[in-house]
């Protein structure tokens, strides 16, 4: 006879039990005591493990010392000052008004912790993309488990010895390995997943999350436009181009994707953008202190592809274009007079290379922008204000700088998140607090209401209350 084989427990079962069962005594916790945890998370990251985590990422991809400092540990930071000096008001009830018809009645909001959360980070910036949405997961009041990328090794390793010294497992606890690690994890009933990466994984998160009903914020990417009208300042708007563009090597979600430029100022924008190389990343880049690396071999290989496809189908290699493949190394690279049937031009590039479209009318641009998915990010760059509000008319984005790019990213009064494709959800600030609560609506009666003479039996003088109510109030 013929018996089912037992079922192989989850892995991470007991880990997820020990959470589950301990969420309610977080959940509880005071100001006091979730400001307590917040510190020591800031103590560490300034102070304790600043130079293991420094170090580490240079391990992982050369990233320098000061990006490290500006783009990953002041971030995070950042929003621990941010939450810690918000978050008693946020745990506040949020009273609401209470309509005439429920008179002796009143109302307010909750927010109330979500409970055991997932959060499912990348490797482009591992630290920030991991203790950001876990400053705001601890200010919400729910236990988490992390699960960084396996790409950045070194940093995700310190980053589990930062966790094991400040909290016990069944509060906050990390998890390494790679893809099959983070499916394991998926197979849990967690009660929200914070989840950073490709759409393509994120439309996987999404239907695992599905299973259980588990609500999802989801930050993706794609590609985010930047539009150079015939008004800007180009020695300005390439500088900060650059800037966005090759920070992180471009492995940045929200880096410039590819330029829009007027079709009478792409000349003078190229010749601006070189100087603005040089002068970041000298005559060399790949001496420069201050460029890093592509991640691993697979993503190098992926970049070299799209570039020979450019060179295939027409593509102009404007500035760079040469690689190492030993060190993983791509040099700063432009690409003009691509067809729209490029790679470039079709999938998000995650990478130091920057395709440059020509247009005639604004609104030629906006019909490109348009006619792909909407971007986790847009920059335009104008000094014509009608341009500026006609553009963010017309168009949809997560969100969008003006005559800068990436900073809007930094602003911890802003939410940050995508549209569709790019993204689910919000994070930052009290939208990040917000993302791991649920808004709990609560309504207390204090008195008889008028409601109390609608209750059955209904009879005739009942239905002329109900037709006075409609009408008038």
């Amino acid at each position: 006879m013929k018996t089912d084989s037992p079922k192989i427990k989850n892995p991470y079962q007991d880990l997820f039990d020990l959470q589950k069962e301990n969420q309610y005594n977080v959940a509880n916790t005071a100001y006091k005591e979730r400001k307590a945890k917040l510190n020591a998370l800031k103590y560490a990251l300034e102070k304790t493990y600043r130079s293991k985590l420094q170090k580490a990422m240079y391990d992982d991809f050369k990233k320098p010392i000061l990006e490290t400092d500006l783009t990953e540990i002041y971030q995070v930071v950042g929003e621990i000052k941010y939450a810690k000096k918000h978050l008693k008001e946020w745990m506040w009830n949020q009273y609401a008004k209470t309509p005439i018809t429920l008179l002796g009645s009143s109302s307010w909001v909750k927010y109330e912790p979500k409970g055991v959360c997932l959060i499912i980070s990348p490797w482009n910036f591992p630290i920030n993309l991991t203790f950001g949405p876990l400053v705001s997961a601890i200010a919400a009041g729910n236990t988490i488990i992390l699960k960084p990328s396996e790409m950045t090794s070194h940093t995700s390793s310190v980053m589990g010895e930062i966790i094991e010294e400040l909290f016990p497992n069944n509060e906050v606890a990390l998890v390494e390995g790679g893809a099959n690690v983070s499916k394991e994890l998926l197979e849990l009933p967690f009660n929200h997943i914070f989840f950073t990466g490709s759409p393509s994984i994120g439309k996987l998160i999404m239907k695992s999350a599905a299973e259980h009903l588990t609500s999802v914020t989801l930050e993706l990417g794609g590609k985010s436009p930047t539009i150079v009208d015939k008004t800007a300042n180009l020695k300005m708007a390439a500088q900060r181009i650059v800037w966005g563009a090759f920070l992180n090597n471009g492995q940045t979600c929200v880096a410039p994707d590819y330029v829009l430029v007027h079709e009478n100022r792409k000349e003078k924008l190229v010749e601006e953008i070189k100087k603005q190389l040089e002068k970041f990343y000298s005559n060399n880049p790949s001496t420069s202190e201050s460029y890093s690396r592509i991640v691993n071999k697979h993503h190098f290989n992926r970049l070299v592809n799209y570039i020979e496809n450019a060179k295939e189908t027409g593509g102009i290699i404007e500035i760079g274009g040469d690689f190492n493949e030993k060190d993983n190394y791509l040099a700063p690279t432009i690409i003009s007079n691509l067809p729209n049937n490029a790679k470039l031009l079709q999938e998000e590039i995650f990478g130091p290379i920057l395709p440059i479209v020509t247009y005639k009318t604004i609104d030629e641009a906006i019909q490109y922008v348009n006619s792909h998915e909407r971007p986790l990010a847009l920059y335009i760059f104008s000094t014509n204000r009608k341009t500026m509000n006609h553009i963010l008319t017309h168009t949809r984005a997560g969100s969008t700088g003006i005559n800068n790019s990436v900073l809007q990213f930094t602003n911890h009064n802003l939410p940050f998140g995508g549209v569709n494709t790019s993204g689910i959800g919000k994070s930052h600030g009290f939208y990040g607090f917000q993302e791991f609560s649920n808004i709990r609506s609560v309504l207390k009666q204090h008195t008889i209401g008028p409601t109390s003479f609608l209750f059955p039996p209904y009879n005739k003088l009942k239905q002329k209350l109900a037709n006075i109510t409609i009408k008038w109030l």
